[in-house]
């Protein structure tokens, strides 16, 4: 099996997680018996916590001497917080568990990307490829547990997750490539924190990461409380998951199709960054309206502009900025950013503006969205 297949093995059970976590970890919640609130402080916290987390955990990764260690030990870990959160009916201990869970899934997202850019660059393979196979896992996971929970109790949510922890450590431990960390011997600590220290004091990779974060951090709303907002219509769970499943299926698409095009007439990060955006303040905009149905296709097939190409763009803005002995934790504080503390913030304030305004909330998200367009546009020269 080529290097290529195995990560795209790796981020079909990353993705095949994600796929259940995101869109039905509210309705596992609110059976729980828990406030919009309470959910969005439960989803926010490990987000928030990826400021200490995020860092922490790169410099930690890079000591180990290959890259397949860390994701090992990171997707036992994983399974134990998910596995944890189900078996208890505590609710700071469930908090507890939630949060260690989900602070090892998300790390899991920035060491696999460096994992695979690496190997795309010496094997010669197209980042988007296996990439575009954990899209796909999380088109799949969605349509089945949409069409599950029909019928399931709504526990096979964390019993799902947290076998995919447990596939991920297996996966990681006997099949990912042994990809050494560094050319020589791992870098001592002190070194890792000076070359962490040395991408915060840059202001053009800070903005630059700020801009891709503040887009993608506005899918918040969407992820915390979109099943909920659709069931309050009328929509069905199996519906709430093909929803979900096309906006993916685009996403793919444009991964597999659009992006060796892009690349082939010279199409560059910064242009699929303001593309993104600007379609990011079209979504959310119109989902402020709780669109009826039929609307609501067209605008889950933006999410190949609002997430997909953002997130390519980042990626590459990323590996353009970042030096070559820093980029895992270039790539861990640009998830740190994005995945971390502004969709943390916007997740906390999802709670309160789904309780107070319903759909309405959506339009925060918007604003979000043209924040990273502006913060965008001066980076233009530097990017080109």
């Amino acid at each position: 099996m080529n290097s290529a297949a195995r990560m795209g093995l790796q981020y079909v059970l990353l993705f095949g997680a994600s796929g259940v976590s995101l869109p039905f970890a509210g309705l596992w919640f609110r059976a729980q018996g828990l406030t919009g609130a309470q959910i969005g402080v439960l989803l926010a916290t490990p987000m928030l916590g990826r400021i200490v987390t995020g860092p922490l955990l790169a410099v930690w990764a890079d000591g180990f001497r290959t890259r397949r260690a860390p994701i090992a030990l990171l997707g036992l870990v994983m399974a134990l917080g998910y596995g944890g959160a189900g078996l208890t009916d505590l609710f700071a201990l469930q908090a507890l568990c939630w949060f260690i869970g989900a602070t090892a899934a998300a790390a899991l997202i920035p060491l696999s990307d460096v994992l695979t850019l690496r190997l795309a660059a010496r094997d010669g393979f197209t980042f988007a490829l296996p990439r575009g196979c954990g899209s796909a896992a999380f088109v799949a996971v969605n349509v089945a547990m949409g069409a599950a929970l029909l019928r399931a109790p709504v526990d096979v949510i964390v019993v799902w997750i947290t076998a995919m922890g447990l596939g991920i450590a297996a996966l990681a431990a006997l099949v990912l490539p042994r990809e050494p960390v560094a050319d020589g011997a791992p870098l001592k600590g002190v070194d890792r924190f000076r070359g962490l220290g040395r991408l915060v004091g840059d202001p053009v990779f800070m903005t630059a990461i700020f801009a891709v974060g503040a887009v993608q951090a506005a899918h918040a709303f969407q992820y915390g409380f979109s099943a909920l907002l659709w069931k309050a219509q009328g929509i069905s769970e199996a519906v709430t998951g093909q929803l979900w499943a096309f906006g993916v299926v685009v996403e793919v698409a444009l991964m597999w199709l659009v992006e060796p095009w892009r690349r082939r007439v010279g199409i560059g990060p910064w242009s699929l960054l303001v593309i993104g955006a600007a379609a990011a303040i079209v979504r959310w905009t119109a989902m402020a309206f709780a669109p009826p149905l039929w609307l609501l296709w067209p605008l889950q097939a933006l999410h190949a502009l609002t997430f997909a190409a953002t997130f390519l763009a980042g990626v590459q803005i990323v590996e353009k900025l970042a030096p070559r002995d820093s980029q895992t934790a270039a790539q861990t504080l640009s998830s740190v950013l994005s995945a971390g503390v502004l969709i943390g913030i916007a997740t906390a304030a999802s709670g309160p503006l789904y309780d107070r305004f319903g759909a309405g909330g959506y339009a925060a998200m918007a604003v979000m969205s043209a924040a990273g367009l502006l913060a965008a546009l001066p980076l233009r020269r530097r990017l080109a």
